[in-house]
């Protein structure tokens, strides 16, 4: 059964500290001024009554990613029959459709080149039996990754365990980024 990779993050103890951010700029050499993930403050609830959560957000290698299905030119694809989604910069024309696709908003153009870039679950590092960058650098260790199709993966028992949500699931596109609460 081939491997669907997905992190998934603790929101009680995300502290925001942006270290993920960082980490990722570092392993894959990100320029000044982009991101391939980001930190998200959110409050939920109603007043008197409101939580605030962090989250770290990213691409969430999709297992039926719209943006792989929009790319006109395959640039946008599946790494070795898993989830994980990359882009070959050499085959991207820059057209932006996998950009109007993506629900998440996690793709950006790399300047000057012109191509569409995004996270990659650090598939390089993954290849090598590693955690992604993100997740290897967290100091609170709210962030795991693993292989859902492995019961006895860290990402498949704490999703039994534990309450979670992904977002924007209506969207049909079968996110594998998921958030503990």
């Amino acid at each position: 059964m081939p491997a669907r990779y997905a992190m998934v993050i603790d929101t009680r103890t995300c502290i925001g500290c942006g270290d993920c951010v960082v980490a990722c700029k570092t392993e894959n050499n990100v320029p000044a001024g982009l991101n391939r993930d980001w930190i998200v403050e959110a409050t939920r609830g109603r007043y008197p009554n409101l939580t605030t959560e962090f989250r770290s957000e990213r691409c969430n290698h999709c297992s039926h990613a719209t943006c792989v299905y929009a790319c006109p030119t395959g640039a946008s694809h599946y790494w070795q029959n898993t989830n994980i989604v990359l882009v070959e910069p050499g085959k991207c024309t820059g057209c932006k459709a996998c950009i109007a696709a993506c629900p998440y908003d996690a793709r950006l153009i790399m300047h000057p080149q012109g191509y569409v870039d995004k996270c990659t679950f650090c598939h390089h590092r993954v290849a090598r039996g590693q955690d992604p960058a993100c997740v290897s650098s967290c100091p609170t260790h709210c962030m795991h990754f693993g292989d859902l199709n492995d019961a006895n993966s860290i990402v498949s028992q704490l999703l039994d365990r534990r309450k979670s949500r992904a977002l924007k699931p209506e969207t049909g596109n079968q996110p594998n980024v998921f958030y503990l609460s």
